[in-house]
């Protein structure tokens, strides 16, 4: 095999071309590889499906966690779902005041593996001491969950097999539960041009749940389609009105350097495309 065809649509999709194959091995739940190419680095694909290539993961890792952190302000305990690379956790790991990182991850093997082919999208964050890692199925962990966060982030696959349940309207009662009173929830929507159903199933299952809900967007080369969509959620219906004088003290006092994060780019993520409004009901056809 010299090409990776991914299959995530029946009719239209992309081509990576394989320069050196790292590793395939079919896990408890899924089929993983990952591989090298010459433009993106190194790349993992699960049951035909690319997740994150190292050459533009930072712009979905940074979208799905200083977004949410910064609107809140205060954030100390943050529950991560899936995200089993490591991005994630790495990028919540440089915000010093988070004093507790729950990573709820249901493939023990996607974990083990990344850590040895895709070391710099978790960059040590493994080893920092406030991180407690959780081997499970996500709805399982968040139905039992008794313990509350400020930010929880469902960085999940697309809506098939064992992430299926994790767009569910019961998933969503139960990340409302264990928000505390100022949380946020944000989750990966897929590209709406081509996940539009996604996105309007999301909107319907968490509109009577939030004070606030919304999606926001920024364009990552490596899920095709263009723009990806983020669900937004929030308790408090101001997070997502802070000024943008205020995000940029906030994100200027946390010292992070970042490749595509900025407040600019944070406030700008929250205007969406007409058809996008339309689909989820903020504004009609007329």
């Amino acid at each position: 095999m010299t090409d990776y065809r991914e299959t995530l649509h029946g009719h239209y999709g992309q081509f990576f071309k394989i320069d050196k194959m790292l590793h395939e091995v079919r896990t408890e739940h899924q089929h993983l590889v990952i591989f090298e190419n010459a433009k993106m680095g190194r790349v993992m694909a699960l049951d035909g499906a690319i997740q994150t290539t190292e050459a533009d993961e930072f712009i979905y890792h940074e979208m799905l966690t200083h977004v949410p952190i910064l609107a809140h302000g205060a954030v100390r305990n943050v529950l991560i779902i899936g995200g089993g690379d490591g991005g994630m956790l790495r990028e919540v790991c440089r915000h010093a005041d988070v004093e507790r990182i729950t990573m709820v991850e249901i493939d023990q093997s996607v974990v083990d593996m990344c850590k040895e082919y895709l070391p710099k999208h978790s960059n040590g964050a493994y080893d920092d001491p406030r991180v407690n890692l959780v081997i499970d199925d996500g709805m399982r962990f968040i139905a039992n969950c008794t313990e509350t966060f400020d930010v929880i982030i469902s960085d999940c696959p697309d809506p098939t097999g064992p992430a299926e349940v994790l767009f569910s309207e019961g998933f969503y009662q139960a990340c409302h539960r264990c928000l505390s009173d100022d949380g946020i929830f944000v989750a990966q929507n897929g590209t709406p041009f081509l996940q539009i159903e996604e996105v309007k199933t999301t909107a319907k299952n968490i509109q009577d749940l939030f004070a606030d809900w919304h999606f926001y967007h920024a364009a990552v080369p490596t899920y095709i389609g263009g723009s990806m969509t983020f669900a937004w959620a929030a308790k408090n219906q101001q997070t997502r009105q802070i000024s943008l004088e205020t995000l940029r003290k906030r994100f200027a006092d946390t010292g992070i350097a970042t490749g595509y994060y900025n407040a600019d780019i944070h406030q700008a993520a929250f205007a969406l495309p007409q058809y996008v409004l339309q689909a989820i009901g903020k504004i009609t056809n007329d």
